[in-house]
């Protein structure tokens, strides 16, 4: 029995550490300290507060009463996906432990991470205060367009310091072809510049519920940048388990069996989606 405890720490190790490697989206991950449990085991709650603003102060009443209410928005964790692979006892002997041993990374790797990213780039995209859609034929028109995203960013009040901008590596590469004291000026400013796949950058994407699993981007958009404040968003995987059965305890076969199950929410608050903007080409493109 310890064995297979040090191996499920080992694995779980490996699985954490892949993630953060390969994860585009982990820098906005919480922690949301302020976030509370729901009455469901699939919500979550975020507080957001109200008040009003400055009045005329009075030298015979003194000061005009003003209320402040705090009320808790219910966010539903709408990412509950999972999967369970076998790995026959005597093909792990034979590779000396190599099947299964490379499986939870390369699931993670080539699999769950990019889903993931996905899922939650096209999810703020959708959330995004203000959405742009128009062609962007150079790296000069790119510059454009970033700097109005800057723009609206601090309109809005918020602070590009705390925003990503998340960038099509095609787009990325128009800019720095460049290479001007104006297509460097506009990658900075920002909390970070995250260059984003293509597979991985689409206004939506479809989850596909089983069969080969994965993901589609039917009817979806391509993005061509996502500016995202991490304080605007509730980033979180609730619950991630990975599940590990030797065939010792595998009822149904002489095999290894290894389960994976995520549960996660990429939201927006209320009130912060004014700091969340997208930009994707245009409709007939």
């Amino acid at each position: 029995m310890a064995n297979v405890i040090a191996l499920r720490k080992q694995y779980s190790t490996l699985l954490d550490e892949v993630y953060k490697l390969a994860s585009l989206t982990a820098v906005l991950d919480g922690p949301n300290d302020l976030v509370r449990e729901g009455a469901n085991a699939n919500e979550i709650l975020i507080p957001k507060m109200s008040m009003q603003g400055l009045a005329n102060y009075s030298k015979q009443t003194g000061y005009v009463a003003g209320d402040v209410s705090l009320e808790y928005e219910t966010k539903k964790c709408t990412y509950d996906r999972g999967r369970m692979f076998t790995v026959d006892a005597m093909d792990n002997i034979e590779s000396a432990g190599i099947a299964f041993g490379r499986l939870s990374g390369e699931f993670l790797r080539t699999q769950v991470v990019p889903e993931l990213d996905a899922w939650r780039l096209a999810s703020y995209a959708q959330l995004a205060g203000k959405t742009v859609a128009s062609v962007i034929a150079d790296g000069k028109a790119g510059i454009v367009a970033i700097r109005a995203a800057k723009t609206a960013i601090k309109n809005a009040e918020a602070k590009p310091e705390t925003c990503y901008l998340f960038i099509s590596t095609a787009l990325k590469g128009m800019i720095e072809d460049l290479d001007t004291t104006a297509s460097k000026k506009v990658m900075e400013g920002w909390a970070g510049t995250i260059e984003v796949p293509e597979g991985r950058f689409f206004d939506k994407v479809n989850l596909t519920a089983t069969g080969t699993g994965g993901f589609t981007t039917t009817g979806g958009k391509a993005l061509n940048f996502l500016v995202i404040d991490k304080n605007a968003v509730i980033q979180n995987q609730k619950h991630t388990v990975s599940k590990i059965i030797t065939p010792e305890a595998n009822q149904d076969a002489d095999a290894w069996k290894f389960g994976y199950r995520t549960v996660g929410i990429a939201e927006a608050k209320d009130n912060k989606k004014v700091a969340i903007y997208a930009h994707t080409v245009a409709a007939s493109e």
